[in-house]
């Protein structure tokens, strides 16, 4: 969840030039490879140092005052994770055709997909002794096919979400000393696994049960510890290693296997 307000920035008085951020490229020995990388310096980057890992190119966000040096260390001290993630395919979200063959994730395991016609008024979707069975209408418009399909699928995840999720609130609630169990909605948030509104209401993208267990409930932690933190400052991030010590190791793996989920 991220909070804040969004907006223009306000323009600067004096006619002064605004700062922007400096660019640079650098490398490190690791092993018998050499990591190269480039290094965004920011002056609105306070603290902390990001290293990503896309496509084969390694980026570091780093303050403007970091030494490069401090830098390399880091880059190094991370080399066994950044030579697996350039090595590793970029993930790519293989647009769906919805026919028989295919596969989607359920609670982290790929399920094969069935697609059949069928004498029925609009497609349906369900989960039967380990595949998911997709009927459709005989005549139904190919220009219609893939969204009623679609809506067909979202609907059911939908339902499951909304079934699992209120379960695995009520199991880590208690650990926060709370009482009544918060409202549970479903969305379809597009960039966001889940929120916590200022009424205390938790809400779910319905993708969440497509992940494995553990991550899901990491997503509930997460949502949970925002009912006492409304930031992700330093006690939230507290908050939530206490209420699972592995929790940073979870967000990891959320990031990672999150990246290869349907989109549509």
């Amino acid at each position: 969840m991220v909070h804040g307000r969004k907006g223009i920035p306000p323009r600067r008085r004096g006619g002064s030039p605004e700062v922007k951020d400096a660019t640079e490229r650098d490398s490190v020995r690791f092993g018998d490879s050499t990591i190269e990388y480039e290094v965004r310096r920011s002056p609105r980057r306070k603290k902390t140092v990001q290293i990503t890992a896309d496509a084969g190119v390694v980026r570091v966000a780093a303050p403007s005052a970091t030494p490069a040096d401090e830098l390399r260390a880091i880059v190094r001290k991370r080399g066994a994770w950044i030579l697996k993630h350039i090595a590793a395919p970029a993930s790519v979200d293989v647009p769906r055709r919805f026919v028989s063959g295919e596969t989607l994730p359920y609670f982290g395991r790929d399920v094969y997909m069935v697609v059949e016609p069928a004498d029925v008024p609009s497609p349906t979707f369900r989960l039967h002794r380990g595949r998911f069975h997709v009927a459709v209408p005989h005549d139904l418009p190919g220009g219609e096919r893939f969204e009623l399909i679609r809506g067909a699928i979202v609907g059911w995840y939908s339902d499951r979400a909304a079934d699992r999720l209120p379960v695995r609130v009520d199991r880590w609630l208690p650990r926060f000393g709370h009482g009544a169990r918060p409202r549970v909605l479903i969305g379809d948030q597009r960039t966001r696994w889940g929120s916590c509104g200022v009424d205390g209401t938790l809400r779910f993208n319905w993708r969440t049960v497509m992940l494995r267990p553990l991550l899901i409930d990491y997503i509930v932690v997460h949502e949970l510890a925002h009912l006492e933190v409304r930031n992700h400052s330093k006690d939230f991030w507290a908050l939530v290693s206490e209420k699972m010590p592995d929790a940073q190791l979870r967000r990891r793996r959320l990031r990672e296997e999150g990246r290869t989920l349907p989109l549509w």
